[in-house]
C-alpha cells in the first residue's frame, strides 16, 4: 500500500522568514536528496535557492545566477555538490540526460525550478515546495513522504525550540559530527553562539550485539548528567543553555574547534594537559550516581570484563577475515577466547573511577583563554562508565585518529605516573602499566573490527587509512610480557 504524501502549510511573513526556512532545510540535505521549487514568477523559488545555497555552503556572497538560460548551475566545494536546474526552457524531458539530471542526484542533491515541465523523471521520493504570494508576504505548501520529509519536519520542530529557547531567528549551520545518530550544528543570535546538539531518542536495541552496546546511552539525559558532573568538579564540559530531553535537543556552549593536534601530529603540550585532566579525576573518589537537573539520576553502568570481552568479536567477526583472508578457525577462536578470559582477570583489582570511553583527539578542545587543566575542553562522554582508569589514559596515549610516536606515548604515561605519585605517593604504578597495557591491545582490536565493519557493512572506507596505525598500536602493546600468549596467538594467524 503506498502511503499517502503529507502536506504541511507554512506562512513566511517576509523574506527573512524565507531565508529562516531555506536554512532549516540546508541544514538537514543529504546526498540524493530532490527538492521541487514550484510557483509563479515572483512568488519566491530563486529566493529560497539562492538563500539555501548560501546557507549550505556558509557564504553569504556566493554568486547564485539564475538557471533559465544555461538550465543548470552546479555549486561544489561543500559536503557535496548541490545542482541547481530550472526546467522553464526545457523542450522536452529527454534533454535532461544531455544535462546530467540523474547523475546529478547520484553525486549529490538537487533544487529543481518548474519542476512539473519533466514530472515524469522526477523520483517519487522528493520534497514539493510551492510558493505563492499572500499580501506582503508568502506561503509555502510542502508535500513529501520518506526520510526528506522526516528530516525536514525534525528541523523545523529544531526551529521551533530554537525560538521557544531564547534563540529566536537563529542562523543555523551544519557542523560535521561523529560516526553516531547525533546531528550538530552552529548557531548564532543577536551576538551569541552556541551548538546545537539534535538527537532524537532512540531504541536501546542497537546494531552488534554487544553487552556494551546495551549500556550506551540512547537519548541526552546521560550527557546531560555526566556534562553537570564534570563542570562541577572544575573540568571544561560545555555549558547548557537549553535542553529539552523529550525532544531530544541541547543548546551548548561553542567550545570553539581549535584542537589539540596539528599537521597530522600531536601537539605534545596539548596531549600532556589532557593526562593531567585524567590524572586529576582519578586523584580523587567519583560518584557513579549522577543528578540530572529534572530532579532524576542517571547511574553509571560498569564497564565489566564481560563487557570488554564480548567486545572483542569484532575483531574476529570483521577484522580478522579481512586481515588472514578467511574466519577464524573454532580452535583459533577458543585459544583467542581463552587468553583473553586470562588477561581480563588480572583486571579485577585495577583501580577504577570514571572513563569517558572517547577520550581522544577528535573530542578534545583546546581553549588558550582558560588556566590549567580547565584549558582542555571534554565533548562526547554520553557513555561514560565506572571503568578501569588506564583505559582512557591508553585512548589518549594511543589516539587512534592520529599517530602518536613510541616516545611521545611513553613520555605521556610517564607524566601521568608522575603526577598520581605526587598526589598518592604509594600509587600502584606497576599494575596501572599493566592493565594500560591489556586495554591498549583489548581497545586496538576493537577498533580493527570497528573500522573494518565501517568500511565493508556501512561504506564508509575512510575508516580503513587509520587501521595501519591502530595495528602499530596493537603491536606495541603486544610487547609487554603479560601479553605474551596473546601474541603468540597473533603470530601464530600471520596478523603481525
Amino acid at each position: 500500500m503506498v502511503a499517502t504524501p503529507t502536506s504541511l502549510q507554512i506562512d513566511l511573513d517576509d523574506e527573512a522568514a524565507t531565508h529562516r526556512l531555506a536554512e532549516d532545510v540546508a541544514t538537514i540535505l543529504a546526498p540524493g536528496d530532490v527538492l521541487a521549487l514550484s510557483g509563479g514568477l515572483g512568488a519566491g523559488k530563486t529566493t529560497f535557492a539562492r538563500a539555501l545555497l548560501r546557507a549550505f555552503f556558509d557564504d553569504p556572497q556566493l554568486e547564485v545566477p539564475s538557471p533559465t538560460f544555461t538550465l543548470v548551475q552546479t555549486y561544489g566545494g561543500g559536503r557535496f555538490e548541490i545542482a541547481h536546474f530550472d526546467f522553464y526552457r526545457l523542450a522536452a524531458a529527454e534533454e535532461l540526460d544531455e544535462i546530467g539530471f540523474d547523475d546529478a542526484i547520484a553525486e549529490g542533491a538537487v533544487l529543481v525550478e518548474w519542476p512539473e515541465r519533466a514530472a515524469t523523471r522526477l523520483p517519487e521520493h522528493r520534497l514539493d515546495l510551492t510558493f505563492a504570494i499572500a499580501g506582503t508576504g508568502r506561503t509555502v505548501a510542502v508535500v513529501g513522504d520518506g526520510s526528506l520529509l522526516a528530516r525536514f519536519q525534525r528541523s523545523r520542530r529544531i526551529r521551533s525550540f530554537l525560538d521557544d529557547a531564547n534563540w529566536s531567528g537563529a542562523v543555523r549551520r551544519h557542523l560535521q559530527g561523529d560516526a553516531s545518530t547525533r546531528r550538530y550544528e552552529r548557531i548564532r543570535a543577536a551576538g551569541r553562539k552556541a551548538v546545537l546538539m539534535d538527537w532524537p531518542p532512540m531504541s536501546a536495541e542497537l546494531p552488534g550485539g554487544s553487552r556494551r552496546a546495551t549500556y550506551r546511552a540512547t537519548d541526552v539525559r546521560p550527557f546531560i548528567a555526566v556534562d553537570a558532573a564534570l563542570r562541577e568538579a572544575g573540568f571544561s564540559a560545555p555549558e547548557l543553555y537549553a535542553t529539552d530531553p523529550g525532544a531530544g535537543l541541547l543548546v551548548m556552549e561553542d567550545l570553539g574547534s581549535e584542537g589539540v593536534v596539528a599537521d597530522d601530529g600531536p601537539i605534545v603540550e596539548r596531549y600532556r594537559t589532557a593526562i593531567a585532566v585524567l590524572a586529576e579525576i582519578h586523584e580523587h573518589p567519583r560518584p557513579a550516581d549522577l543528578p540530572i537537573p529534572d530532579g532524576s539520576h542517571h547511574r553509571l553502568p560498569v564497564y565489566r570484563a564481560e563487557m570488554l570481552a564480548d567486545e572483542l568479536e569484532l575483531f574476529l567477526e570483521w577484522y580478522f577475515p579481512q586481515a588472514a583472508g578467511g574466519p577464524v578457525a573454532p580452535e583459533g577462536r577458543v585459544a583467542f577466547e581463552a587468553a583473553w578470559a586470562s588477561l581480563l582477570g588480572r583486571l579485577a583489582g585495577a583501580e577504577t573511577s570514571w572513563v569517558l570511553l572517547d577520550y581522544h583527539s577528535p573530542n578534545l578542545i583546546w581553549l588558550p583563554d582558560r588556566e590549567g587543566i580547565r584549558r582542555i575542553g571534554i565533548l562526547d562522554f554520553q557513555d561514560a562508565m565506572i571503568g578501569p582508569t588506564a583505559y582512557d589514559v591508553a585512548s589518549l596515549a594511543q589516539d587512534a585518529r592520529v599517530t602518536i610516536p613510541t616516545e611521545v606515548e611513553r613520555a605521556l604515561v610517564d607524566h601521568y605516573l608522575a603526577l598520581r605519585r605526587t598526589v598518592q605517593p604509594g600509587f600502584d604504578a606497576e599494575g596501572f602499566l599493566e592493565a594500560y597495557a591489556v586495554l591498549a591491545v583489548q581497545r586496538a582490536m576493537r577498533i580493527l573490527g570497528v573500522f573494518a565493519r565501517l568500511a565493508e557493512r556501512a561504506g564508509r572506507p575512510a575508516y580503513l587509512r587509520h587501521i595501519p596505525r591502530v595495528r602499530g598500536y596493537l603491536a606495541r602493546g603486544l610487547e609487554h610480557p603479560v601479553l605474551s600468549g596473546l601474541r603468540v596467538w597473533y603470530e601464530k594467524h600471520r596478523l603481525l
